[in-house]
């Protein structure tokens, strides 16, 4: 990991208080602004983390709605490239380097085999990404705005963003240098993949699975 010092960053002396955060545990880590790949790539934790050109985004921790919206679609999607193409199916945590600088963990990732070169590493882009909208402004303008245009900077063909405020699936499809939107699927209504034509989901089962139930 970089050095902090590097920035002319001293650290400071905590006294241990009981019910305040462990200061000192946070001075060993770059400020916001220094972070290199390698300080980020080192992190031995299992929140997502993102990486955004020196600075790092803790992600909000995934509810049980999330993870039943995730297995419901990993289980299609695994089952669907099983029998019909070829790749892998993955879920975060999972760091996926879209350009120098830059990382995200979408919740769900397809990988076509060419990508997979080094296991004990990161993938370089990827070929369809799924996020499942968390709760809060902050995140809806994350997965709603900026990572349309940053998935579509990197070169990724497709973007699916399940959104359980809205009940709604919205399909992004790679034309030229941007997206865009193949579909916006409601109630009653079944999604589709241009990635993969033959690929699709119910919206209602997907947000009874959600619900821990079966549509």
């Amino acid at each position: 990991m970089s050095s902090a010092t590097s920035h002319e960053f001293t650290q400071p002396s905590f006294k241990p208080i009981r019910g305040r955060p462990a200061w000192e545990i946070a001075c060993l880590y770059p400020e916001q602004g220094y972070w290199e790949e390698s300080d980020y790539l080192s992190i031995g934790t299992n929140h997502m983390i993102e990486f955004d050109n020196g600075f790092i985004e803790v992600l909000p921790m995934p509810t049980l709605l999330h993870q039943f919206i995730v297995q419901f679609l990993v289980d299609g999607l695994r089952q669907y490239v099983k029998e019909f193409a070829t790749g892998f199916v993955l879920t975060a945590p999972l760091p996926v380097r879209l350009w120098q600088l830059k990382y995200r963990e979408p919740d769900i990732v397809y990988l076509r085999p060419d990508r997979v070169r080094i296991v004990r590493g990161q993938p370089e882009g990827a070929d369809l990404v799924m996020e499942i909208v968390s709760e809060g402004a902050t995140n809806r303008e994350r997965d709603l705005k900026t990572k349309p245009a940053e998935y579509a900077r990197a070169g990724i063909a497709e973007y699916w963003v399940v959104d359980p405020e809205e009940h709604r699936i919205i399909v992004f499809a790679l034309e030229g240098q941007t997206y865009r939107t193949h579909g916006e699927f409601g109630r009653g209504t079944v999604a589709t993949s241009v990635l993969f034509p033959a690929f699709n989901v119910s919206v209602d089962a997907v947000f009874a699975a959600g619900e821990g139930k079966q549509a």
